[in-house]
């Protein structure tokens, strides 16, 4: 490879890495083309595959500041670049292999930190984004059902303490009611 095409190599991993939201690093030996190209549709399209080589990638990274991949690009080695929820991507790399024990995730990199290989696995078991929304949503309708609750509850028992009265009065007797007059 001429140094020119190394060049234009690097200055791609290097955007790649400073776009993405996260990087899961992976080592895919034993995959077959068939199965990468079943890994790349598992990721959908918020994600970008990529069997990389070890020195320009780690060149790449230095160059977009990312250095939780130093020493760790070894064997064969590719680079899933998430650009959009990277739990999904999580979620879909453990899929894939728990079928194809020929992936190995070695580790992740999302905001500034290192992800091993138990902090992918932490992130694949997270829920995804919308279901945690939707979990926050409803726990804040609570809340504020709570409050409305608390604010009408003032009003509700004056309201019964004066009927309460209003049913004592007449309990009495009209006598009671003229005098009050």
């Amino acid at each position: 490879m001429a140094t020119s095409e190394k060049n234009a190599v690097v200055a791609e991993l290097a955007e790649l890495f400073r776009t993405s939201t996260a990087a899961v690093l992976t080592e895919y030996r034993g995959l077959t083309v068939a199965e990468l190209k079943q890994l790349r549709r598992a990721l959908g399209e918020n994600a970008t595959y990529a069997v990389v080589k070890n020195t320009l990638t780690e060149i790449a990274a230095d160059q977009a500041g990312v250095d939780a991949f130093k020493g760790k690009m070894s064997g064969p080695s590719a680079i899933a670049f998430v650009s959009g929820d990277p739990v999904d991507a999580a979620k879909a790399m453990r899929d894939f292999a728990k079928t194809h024990e020929a992936l190995v995730v070695k580790g992740g990199y999302m905001e500034g930190q290192f992800l091993d290989e138990a902090g992918m696995k932490k992130l694949a078991d997270l829920e995804s984004r919308e279901v945690l929304l939707s979990k926050l949503a409803g726990a804040m309708k609570g809340n504020l059902t709570k409050a409305a609750y608390l604010f009408q509850a003032p009003l509700s028992q004056a309201v019964r303490t004066v009927e309460a009265l209003r049913a004592k009065v007449e309990e009495q007797g009209g006598a009671a009611a003229p005098a009050a007059e």
